[in-house]
């Protein structure tokens, strides 16, 4: 037979373990951001980088990839898609450069990065 007190101990740790995920338990993996950006391909520089489910090297892969498949369409080009990875850029521009924030995804991974660009 048990204690009522050892009881009541069970019923409160079930009760917390299932309130988890009403109340928001943390994500997987959070966003890490990366420092040491690495030389931009180009006239301009990447200013930042955040990963989620990947590495900081993987990252900067993504990002110079990306880079790589925007320049074969021209020094203003776009990157919708390259090696599974699937893209959105937004850009702000002045008349000598612009500045952009691209975010690429695969398989639940997202790198987030922004640049700037001599036009």
């Amino acid at each position: 037979m048990t204690k009522p007190r050892t009881r009541l101990l069970a019923a409160a740790a079930t009760c917390a373990v299932l309130a988890l995920p009403a109340f928001g338990a943390a994500p997987a993996s959070a966003a890490t951001t990366c420092s040491k950006l690495g030389a931009y391909p180009g006239q301009g520089y990447f200013t930042s980088l955040k990963v989620t489910s990947i590495s900081c090297a993987g990252g900067k892969d993504v990002m110079r990839g990306h880079y790589r498949c925007r320049i074969k369409n021209g020094i203003k080009g776009r990157c919708r898609s390259f090696n599974g990875w699937s893209c959105t850029e937004r850009r702000q521009a002045i008349s000598t450069e612009y500045n952009a924030r691209v975010i690429c995804k695969k398989s639940g991974r997202t790198v987030n990065y922004t640049y700037s660009q001599d036009t």
